[in-house]
């Protein structure tokens, strides 16, 4: 997988890591069926009407292995893999009986009576098709028909192994600068910033970590990603034990830019349905749906009491959202034809203020007011503050830094990254990296500003002095294994 400059190549190649393998991973793990074979090895039979892999195995990812996976094991049971799926729970009842329906635990767990059942926990019983699909499978042998090239699986006891690094689509430092977020392949990986040592890897069902953002007090840490084309998936994990406190599933692709509300309570994020949420951190429960944009939403920031949301997407818009009505208040941005020149990526809210600055397909991060004090008029852009110096391609990333002193954004263009540093005040610019081996996707400052990491295509994370731009330390965050000849 990897970022493209032109969002239509880039939605093309999302696609195509449903197809192949990524090159860059060495499974360490396989699913079993019951017998002990290799996920995969058994197949559908003809006279199966029902196909584990194509009607079953998607239920059970929209359901249930939120619950049931290895980095959360709800009732000691594992639904993502196939000879745990068969097995029994904390109750020592057998999930699934092959042949025999009314011996499985599961159908007595998912079964509805009268608008209610034991499972999903929490969330709306399964609909009477799905039920009955269920059932039909069990019923005719609970065959599992998953092909061997979809059988690998990862999790905090088999994490992913590198042959080359993978691009990095996000990294994000702790409130105390103590720890660095950087994404990996099904996994965020914790540095410790004193010796960039690995702390903890944090392996959960997302193949594509789009962001991953730490929460105000640093105990927990938000991500949002997914399996490209297929399923897109919110994760929230304390920290310090390195375990998986939620798990969403949402949608049909990737999901983008989390943030976090200042109290910590929340989370918003957008969706290829051009649709940006936002959801309680601590139960999963939906408080946030609006459908304003009209592109996917590529990133989100609460204001400074969390009364507004605000989003950017491809659309070319910045879209301020009222969160206790859901309701779309205005776009910040002017939305005259030809004012703006592309999708918009980033956004990030002044530490102290309500403004925001934003970066896109222009290559120019712009300062923005967030709530408009003149009416509008048609062809204005009333709330631009200031525009700061264009980077080449297409912006990436934007992060103030927590004294809003300054502003550090990443773009890419043909195989090339830049990094700019920019006073907040004037506009001037204070350092101006380029990188030749790839692109720059992600950026942020450590929390006392003085140093700004930054990463992207070559997956590598670049530690730079925030002052003059000067290379600090250059490092590969993902444990590297060289091939075997």
């Amino acid at each position: 997988m990897f970022r493209s400059d032109f969002p239509q190549i880039r939605f093309y190649a999302l696609l195509l890591t449903v197809m192949v393998t990524p090159f860059f991973v060495l499974p360490h793990a396989v699913i079993a069926d019951a017998n002990g074979q290799e996920d995969g090895s058994t197949e559908k039979s003809s006279e199966s009407s029902v196909s584990y892999f194509n009607q079953v195995r998607p239920i059970f990812q929209a359901k249930c292995q939120g619950c049931h996976q290895p980095a959360k094991r709800g009732g000691d049971y594992v639904m993502t893999n196939f000879a745990q799926l068969l097995n029994a729970g904390e109750t020592g009842n057998a999930a699934i009986v092959p042949g025999k329906p009314d011996e499985s635990y599961l159908m007595e767990q998912i079964v509805v009576d009268g608008d209610v059942s034991e499972m999903p926990k929490n969330a709306k019983p399964l609909l009477a098709e799905e039920i009955e699909l269920i059932r039909t499978w069990i019923t005719e042998g609970a065959k599992n028909d998953t092909p061997k090239n979809a059988a690998t699986n990862f999790d905090m006891d088999h994490p992913p192994s590198y042959q080359v690094a993978p691009q990095i689509t996000s990294v994000d430092y702790s409130p105390d600068g103590k720890l660095l977020a950087v994404s990996g392949y099904h996994e965020v990986l914790i540095l410790d910033t004193a010796n960039w040592q690995i702390k903890h890897r944090l392996v959960g069902l997302s193949e594509r970590i789009e962001s991953a953002i730490f929460s105000p007090d640093g105990k927990s840490l938000a991500v949002a990603g997914g399996s490209p084309g297929r399923r897109g998936e919110i994760q929230i994990w304390d920290v310090e034990k390195a375990a998986l406190v939620l798990s969403k599933g949402l949608l049909y692709d990737t999901l983008y830019g989390a943030s976090w509300s200042p109290e910590g309570k929340l989370v918003a994020f957008g969706c290829p349905d051009n649709t940006v949420r936002a959801i309680e951190s601590a139960t999963g429960k939906e408080v946030l749906y609006n459908g304003a944009h009209n592109n996917w939403v590529m990133d989100t920031t609460f204001g400074l009491n969390a009364e507004h949301l605000v989003s950017v997407s491809r659309d070319m818009s910045v879209k301020l959202i009222e969160f206790k009505t859901q309701r779309f208040m205005d776009n910040i941005t002017s939305i005259t034809p030809g004012a703006l020149k592309g999708g918009l990526n980033a956004v990030d809210r002044h530490p102290t203020k309500n403004e925001i600055v934003c970066g896109g397909a222009d290559g120019v991060p712009k300062l923005y007011k967030m709530i408009r004090d003149k009416k509008r008029v048609i062809g204005d852009d009333h709330n631009l503050i200031r525009k700061f110096g264009a980077l080449i391609g297409r912006v990436y990333d934007v992060k103030f830094s927590s004294d809003a002193s300054k502003l550090v954004a990443v773009s890419s263009l043909d195989g090339k990254g830049q990094l700019k540093i920019f006073n907040v005040g004037d506009a001037k610019e204070i350092a101006n990296v380029d990188l030749l081996s790839g692109g720059l996707f992600t950026c942020d400052f450590s929390p006392n500003g003085k140093e700004v990491a930054a990463a992207g295509f070559d997956g590598q994370v670049r530690i730079i002095d925030a002052s003059n731009g000067k290379m600090i330390k250059t490092l590969t965050p993902v444990p590297l294994e060289l091939a075997k000849k």
